[in-house]
């Protein structure tokens, strides 16, 4: 069962991205051929009015076959007849829609289980925040003199002053009240002993889902600064297996838990499309820069050789890092 969710998912994922090329292509009449879900042999093949949607036994990814890709055409709506613009649309709507997939995501998650508000829901036995007086239903409006807007600032300017005094202003029954408390230090970050009250509203919902995209993708970029300077182990990297393993393990401990992750997995997905490795998107997007920059066209047949070169190396790291991941469950 945990395989079937897992091979759901990175399905799901794939066929976003896939769509988001898919839906551009079509908008800007270029023919497409063949929408592909998976590699190596069909196991499902449908014939729409001018596009095979077909199923494909490895689950490892995805594409678009369309007109004219990568090699020369003389069809009006094959690829290369696009401008720069139209093709560079059709190129950055995949890791567009694996980035706006994790936002829909993320903000489901916060519609289920609700938004933490700067509303004090309790607070805890023998810590700060009750000794000094703070209660339930007590709103903080200030800490040390600074505004607070939402319950990460909250996080923020009490993690960040540890063993320290902290004034806090809050708002009980239309009354102003400020209180001094001295924060403590728990599992190596400060805390006053508060639990905030959680809201299910979804425009708050939606503001945080892209907030926690802003914030993993942050951390995902600086991940890939550590790689590319050889920083980074490789037991940091999980290739499909890997990834379909980790996304067995949150099956079993509950749905939110898979959603967060497939989150986590489409921003992986559209962050890594972008990088300007041969056969990824973010290298296509690199030779339409050149061509805008010189002024003419590169050679379809010749990029179309570089990427397969680049899609060859992938596939040889894929298989390492494949072999990496089976070690690694084995364990």
């Amino acid at each position: 069962m945990t395989i079937f969710i897992s091979l759901i998912v990175f399905g799901v994922i794939v066929l976003f991205h896939e769509f988001g090329h898919f839906i551009v292509a079509k908008a800007t009449g270029v023919k497409v051929h063949e929408f592909a879900i998976g590699m190596g042999p069909k196991i499902f093949s449908r014939k729409g009015v001018e596009t095979e949607y077909t199923l494909r036994v490895l689950p490892l990814g995805g594409y678009i076959r369309m007109e004219g890709e990568d090699a020369s055409s003389d069809d009006p709506r094959s690829f290369n007849k696009k401008s720069v613009p139209e093709r560079a649309g059709i190129i950055l709507a995949g890791p567009i829609m694996n980035f706006i997939l994790s936002i829909a995501l993320f903000t489901f998650i916060f519609v289920s289980i609700g938004v933490p508000t700067t509303v004090i829901k309790s607070t805890i036995e023998n810590r700060p925040a009750r000794e000094v007086g703070l209660q339930a239903g007590d709103k903080i409006v200030e800490i040390d003199q600074s505004k607070i807007k939402t319950w990460e600032d909250v996080i923020n300017k009490i993690g960040n002053s540890p063993g320290k005094d902290i004034s806090i202003k809050v708002k009980r029954n239309d009354e102003l009240l400020t209180y001094n408390v001295r924060t403590i230090e728990e599992n190596g970050r400060a805390v006053i002993g508060i639990i905030p009250k959680e809201e299910k509203n979804i425009l708050l919902a939606l503001r945080y889902g892209f907030q926690r995209v802003i914030y993993i993708l942050n951390d995902m970029i600086l991940f890939l600064g550590r790689a590319i300077s050889g920083r980074a182990s490789s037991s940091e990297i999980a290739g499909p297996v890997g990834i379909l393993n980790l996304v067995g393990q949150a099956a079993e401990t509950g749905i939110l838990n898979v959603v967060s992750l497939a989150a986590v997995i489409s921003l992986n997905l559209g962050l890594l499309n972008l990088l300007p490795i041969p056969a990824l998107d973010g290298s296509r997007v690199l030779f339409l820069i050149v061509e805008a920059l010189r002024g003419k066209k590169i050679d379809p047949e010749k990029e179309g050789t570089v990427h397969l070169i680049g899609f060859v190396l992938l596939m040889t790291l894929m298989i390492f890092v494949t072999y990496k991941d089976i070690l690694r469950i084995i364990k």
